[in-house]
């Protein structure tokens, strides 16, 4: 009856890969220094009664290293976005120039570096837990097939392969938060 059961490993995998790419996300928007426009990406706007990514109200560029600019379409929407950056924790202070918002991106001392390594930890973390979560999930339908007549050598096989899959992603997400946190601490 369930000698037929095969374990949908494209399916745990493809829902790891979107782990990883929100860690991917999180990780683009710690600031190391750099300007980037992918910084702004968690920081939302209260636009026209919804939650709105910075980059629907307004036009993000990346002139020089050290500054981004956000040309506000609405002139209506400059205050709530210069707000939104103000609150979001970025630690950057916004300049007003008419419908253009400048943010001057400031060196990170050694504190703040500190943090934001210890931010990628937890972003890491997170990440780890969700693969978790999934490698749970696979653990349990092969739970449920053994249940429904599944052999002992068959669960044994399926458990290894999702483990094996944890195990990969799991250094996956290792590699990436060594990486971020050199790049971090790099002066």
């Amino acid at each position: 009856m369930a000698d037929d059961f095969e374990l949908d490993t494209d399916d745990l995998q493809r829902r790891m890969d979107g782990a990883i790419a929100a860690l991917r996300t999180e990780f683009a928007s710690l600031r190391t220094g750099r300007a980037s426009a992918s910084m702004l990406e968690p920081v939302m706007v209260e636009a026209y009664g919804s939650p709105t990514p910075i980059n629907q109200v307004g036009t993000v560029n990346v002139p020089e290293p050290r500054m981004v600019t956000i040309n506000v379409w609405d002139k209506s929407m400059v205050g709530k976005v210069e707000k939104a950056i103000r609150e979001s924790g970025l630690g950057i202070n916004p300049q007003l120039n008419g419908t253009i918002i400048m943010l001057p991106i400031p060196e990170l001392n050694e504190e703040r570096r500190t943090q934001l390594t210890k931010v990628a930890g937890q972003y890491a973390e997170h990440a780890r837990v969700a693969i978790r979560n999934l490698r749970r999930d696979g653990m349990d339908q092969i739970k449920k097939a053994k249940a429904d007549g599944l052999s002992e050598d068959d669960q044994k096989f399926w458990e290894q392969e999702v483990q094996e899959l944890t195990d990969r992603y799991i250094k996956q997400i290792d590699q990436q938060l060594e990486t971020k946190q050199a790049e971090i601490m790099q002066v």
